[in-house]
Order: structure tokens, then sequence, then C-alpha cells
């Protein structure tokens, strides 16, 4: 099956256990990796109450999507995908730095380090830190490189393994097939609003956001997950996270 219509690792490749969307766990397993204790992971109860998003604090850098991989969202991402060429991006001058999934169950895992990696939540990984050295490293890597570095870094493998065997739910083994899958947002210095998926071809940008907007304003959840829940076909197994500022 050709790359277009399977993105997904391969039986062979590299295997976590997947990461529950678990806000304090996900806090932790980045702090051990380098964040900021000034940055943590939220729940978002809803994306459609402004009263429920009010208890974010803002503005919020990066939103997590957990959601269900449905046929009609595999269409979408075909017809979407079919003319784009693979990203080869690389360097100090890539808008955003994004890594293609190449293990298993990693996509929490993916998605956490998009979040952290760019726009202004990337001032916030500490120096000397396994996010530091991971991200000075990746930069001037092309997409296949990066994955290698990923595969190679044995601090993201035992950090995420001691988040992952924490959940409140028992853990699916390293080698399920599991059909939630995670996709992050986040604005960069420039109001880009990127989509940032391992699945994907490359990063993909959903429009320009005002100064004042954020990943949870009204446009950046239109341009986002609002899209994802047009595509689940009545699979209500949606949640999101949101990396902001921390309350502890």
């Amino acid at each position: 099956m050709s790359t277009a219509t399977n993105p997904d690792p391969g039986l062979s490749a590299p295997a976590f256990i997947p990461l529950e969307a678990n806000p304090e766990l996900m806090t932790s397993l980045l702090r051990k990796l380098g964040l900021s204790s000034a940055l943590q992971v939220h729940d978002v109860y809803s994306i459609t109450e402004p009263e429920l998003l009010a208890f974010i604090p803002r503005p919020a850098l990066a939103l997590l999507l957990v959601f269900p991989v449905s046929a009609t969202y595999e269409s979408s991402r075909l017809a979407e995908d079919a003319g784009v060429p693979e990203y080869t991006g690389k360097g100090p001058d890539e808008p955003v730095v994004w890594w293609k999934q190449t293990i298993r169950n990693a996509c929490g895992l993916m998605g956490l380090l998009h979040a952290v990696s760019n726009g202004p939540a990337r001032g916030f990984i500490e120096q000397d830190t396994p996010l530091s050295t991971l991200l000075s490293q990746s930069i001037t890597l092309a997409p296949g490189e990066r994955s290698a570095l990923l595969e190679k870094t044995p601090a993201l493998a035992s950090a995420h393994q001691e988040a992952a065997s924490q959940g409140q739910t028992v853990a699916p083994d390293a080698q399920d097939d599991v059909d939630l899958h995670y996709v992050c947002f986040v604005k960069t210095d420039d109001g880009t609003l990127w989509e940032l998926d391992g699945r994907r071809k490359g990063p993909i940008a959903r429009g320009q956001l005002a100064a004042d907007e954020d990943v949870l304003s009204d446009k950046a959840l239109l341009w986002g997950p609002l899209k994802f829940l047009e595509r689940g076909g009545g699979d209500m197994r949606f949640s999101c996270v949101a990396l902001a500022g921390s309350l502890d």
C-alpha cells in the first residue's frame, strides 16, 4: 500500500504505548523533558461553550485534538494530500518544526513535541534538557533524518513509557491498532495557524490569525477542530487539551 494511502508506520516500526489525553501526565512528561513550569497542559471541556473555554489561561499556545480516524476523515485526508509533495523543509528559516511519525502509536508524543517546538512555547524550553537538545539537533535535519533522530533518543522513549503507563485507564499494548489520533494546532509569530500531524505529508497552514486571536479563538476553532467534528461520521470520541500558562 502506498504512503499516500496508508501513512501509518508498519508493523516492523518501533512502537510506543499510546498516550492518554491526560493533562497531568502530559504536563509531567513535558516538564521531565525540559519544559518550564510556567506552562502546563489543560483540559478543554468544550470548544463551543465560551463559559467553559474561559477556564483556560489565555493566550493558549497550542491545542491538541484527539479524534477517531474515520472513513470520512481518511477520504478527506487523501483528497487534500493527493496533489501535495512530501515536505522537505529544514533549517532556521523553516516556518515550523515538523516531524513525520515513524513510531507506531506515538501520535500523542508527536503532538506534544509539535506544541512546544513552535510559536511562543519554544521560548519556554529550558536549556541543556532533552527537549532543547532534540530541537537544536532537529532544526538542521530533513524530515526523514528528524524521524530517525526521534527513534534514537532514549530520553524520549523512557519519559513516554513512564507517562503512558500511569494513565487512568488500562494502557493498550504498544503493538495494538489504535484508531484515535492526535493533531496539533499552533499559532506562529507571524500569525499563521498551523495544523501539525505526523501522518500528513507535512505541516499545513490553515490561515492567518489576528494579534489578539489564539488557537482557542473562534476563527482558529473553525479552521481546526470543528472541521474534524464535521468529518466524525457521528463518532463522538473527540477530546482536546491546550498548552497555556500554569495555574500551579
